[in-house]
């Protein structure tokens, strides 16, 4: 598994963040705020790059939401100064459910119902990104892209994704590592430990987890997608599970076609700089 230096990825990433920004002609961004790790994470990373005042939070809680995810994702805004606006989604999506069901000659359940909430939020975010000039950043990471665990046209879109380039447990490095740097200098950690500490979810069905939905840990899942992507492990020693992680990752690469461009960290890769 690569080991970042995570204080010089940290630094590349702001600055990268900025870049695409500024570079895009906006000076102010919004990001779903879920609750959890990934989010919370962009959105440290976005008031560091560009200021408190030009980040703005969007919580989105749908029919699976839990209340400890909302509280988490206020709680994360107010650390970080950051404004917030909240939409439900859940009357749009009853609504849309009925209607989708008429046409499927069903219930809208599984994945089709779990879809269409993540696009909900999507159509959501973007209304407020149109109305107010501001640029959507996306929250996705590097093993989700990798494994197709992302919906089209929902956690796929955004402007630039700024942890793109890492794998889920550097995000969790990272965001520790942002916590440590602000308890050095006598500061609030700016993530909540509840939201670092708990079970990755989408919640976007009961009970369901990211681990139990992608059938592998995220330890277990990155140091193959390390072993296959940064050190060239050839295809011909793959067998079990890391076949299966090959299979998908190659089966899934029309939707890493679609995914926003982000903040490359490979240069940070210790031994590498």
């Amino acid at each position: 598994m690569r080991q970042l230096d995570l204080k010089a990825a940290l630094d590349a990433i702001c600055q990268e963040t900025q870049d695409a920004v500024h570079g895009a002609g906006f000076q102010d961004v919004v990001i779903g705020l879920s609750g959890g790790l990934d989010s919370s994470l962009v959105c440290a990373i976005a008031v560091r790059a560009l200021g408190s005042q030009h980040v703005h939070g969007v919580l989105l809680p749908g029919p699976f939401s839990s209340e400890g995810s909302i509280s988490d994702a206020e709680e994360l805004a107010t650390r970080l100064d950051v404004s917030t606006i909240t939409l439900p989604i859940t009357d749009a999506y009853d609504a849309l459910a009925a209607t989708y069901a008429r046409a499927c000659g069903m219930p809208l359940a599984g994945l089709a119902s779990e879809n269409t909430q993540a696009r909900l939020r999507m159509c959501a975010i973007m209304a407020l990104s149109n109305a107010n000039g501001w640029l959507m950043l996306n929250t996705g990471n590097l093993s989700e892209a990798a494994m197709g665990y992302s919906t089209l046209y929902g956690d796929t879109a955004g402007a630039f994704a700024p942890i793109g380039g890492l794998y889920k447990t550097e995000a969790i490095a990272l965001a520790r590592f942002m916590n440590d740097q602000a308890k050095a200098e006598g500061k609030v950690e700016p993530i909540p430990q509840s939201i670092i500490s708990k079970p990755p979810s989408a919640e976007l069905s009961e009970g369901q987890t990211d681990e139990a939905s992608l059938g592998i840990s995220y330890d277990e899942l990155d140091r193959i997608l390390s072993e296959l992507l940064d050190e060239g492990k050839h295809q011909e020693e793959l067998a079990g599970q890391e076949k299966e992680v090959w299979e998908r990752y190659l089966r899934y690469s029309f939707k890493r076609e679609m995914e926003p461009a982000f903040a490359d960290v490979s240069a940070y890769v210790k031994g590498r700089i």
